[in-house]
């Protein structure tokens, strides 16, 4: 399918490996130039070359988007760098599991810091460029924003602010021009469910691909999802082929969310 996204520009937070490392190469295969962004340069430039041996283009912003001045920053660096700004995919943030009682201040902060209030600000800052291009928003939150487990206490509350922070920005897109859409990963096979799945194998003293197969066992999947299924989601969401879906929470997660 022809996704009508040549000649395009997606910001993507979070771009140096995992979800965003996927959606970046995703997004370039269609054309788009890429402004990624997050804290490991290394890891981000190791991107713009796999997107640069397929002809695309890159900006590397290496940034801490928990600070407040820093969204502001990326997307002022991709206009520059590319006169324009059609999509922003907030991906960036992984929020501290641990038992309630057992989780400090610092890591509630942490929590919100980057993967809430680092999407709203660059949202902001993006705003009138979106505007101006009639383009779009996708929110990367996380399933534990419908569903709460005791272990996901700060990610749980984190997601779900952001879901209806993309409910709130896509009744002002409505007016506007502008689709904002939120899309909720499941278990997904990144480095970090890499070490959930090393921790389940150490407890229980099984292998790798006996604790792969018991946590999804557990959660009653057949399978992990992989980042490229992430991936071809975000750039159905961005592309004209979803040109009327808006406000919308998909939930990616091989039928693990199972409440309305």
């Amino acid at each position: 399918m022809h996704l009508g996204l040549n000649g395009k520009v997606a910001l993507i937070t979070g771009a140096s490996q995992g979800l965003g490392r996927a959606m970046a190469l995703r997004l370039a295969q269609e054309g788009m130039a890429i402004a990624a962004a997050a804290r490991n340069e290394a890891n981000l430039h190791g991107v713009a070359r796999e997107i640069e041996a397929i002809g695309g283009r890159c900006l590397v912003h290496p940034a801490d988007l928990s600070q407040p001045a820093a969204p502001a920053a990326f997307a002022a660096a991709a206009e520059k760098q590319f006169g324009r700004i059609d999509l922003v995919v907030n991906n960036a943030g992984a929020t501290a599991r641990g038992d309630f009682l057992a989780l400090t201040e610092q890591q509630w902060q942490d929590g919100f810091a980057l993967k809430f209030f680092g999407a709203v600000r660059l949202c902001h800052a993006a705003w009138p460029l979106l505007v101006a291009g009639q383009g779009s928003i996708v929110n990367i939150a996380g399933v534990g924003g419908r569903t709460g487990s005791a272990d996901f206490t700060i990610g749980g509350p984190v997601n779900a602010a952001l879901l209806n922070f993309t409910k709130c920005l896509a009744d002002r897109g409505m007016k506007e021009g502008v689709r904002v859409n939120a899309l909720n990963p499941g278990y997904i096979e990144t480095n970090r469910l890499t070490q959930r799945v090393a921790l389940y194998a150490s407890v229980n003293q099984v292998s790798l691909e006996e604790a792969k197969a018991g946590i999804a066992h557990e959660a009653g999947l057949p399978r992990f999802g992989q980042p490229d299924e992430i991936a071809n989601a975000v750039a159905f969401l961005a592309s004209a082929a979803a040109g009327y879906i808006q406000g919308v929470i998909l939930d990616v997660d091989g039928g693990l969310t199972r409440t309305l």
